[in-house]
């Protein structure tokens, strides 16, 4: 579990257990001052969230990279978007930022990746997103709104 020991002249004047951005802005503010660092408070890991889905109408949240996928059902998800005509989609590696990975499980009260969603909403994860494009609803999904 992470631990941050705030000292300053050689005495420790406050800790952090565990990872809350939050808490360790706080403390830190309150040790140290400003720091001439923005005033602006940190976002949330919900509003991270949000930010990330709607950074692109067609996201996906894999293991890797579209050019290099780090498991069989983020490659299979990304061929299918493919071969549905979507090259216009953006990614996020979940391996990069386990925050990320463990909060949007809960949002999304989805446990497994890769995870797609357009317009915001998600679509679903790889069986779903291969039914889809087998029966050419995934095509008819992306391109809506469109």
């Amino acid at each position: 579990m992470p631990l941050c020991v705030l000292v300053r002249g050689g005495e420790a004047l406050a800790r952090v257990e565990g990872f809350d951005p939050l808490e360790l802005d706080e403390k830190m503010r309150a040790v140290f001052g400003d720091l001439g660092c923005s005033q602006a408070p940190m976002q949330s890991l919900d509003e991270r969230l949000d930010a990330l889905i709607a950074q692109r109408r067609v996201m996906l949240f894999m293991k890797g990279t579209p050019d290099e996928p780090r498991c069989g059902f983020s490659a299979k998800v990304v061929q299918a978007l493919r071969a549905s005509g979507c090259t216009d989609f953006g990614s996020f590696d979940i391996l990069s930022d386990e925050d990320v990975r463990q909060g949007l499980k809960k949002k999304s009260n989805w446990p497994t990746f890769p995870q797609l969603y357009c317009q915001g909403e998600l679509v679903g994860g790889c069986d779903i997103i291969l039914e889809m494009e087998q029966d050419g609803s995934l095509k008819d999904e992306l391109l809506l709104g469109v």
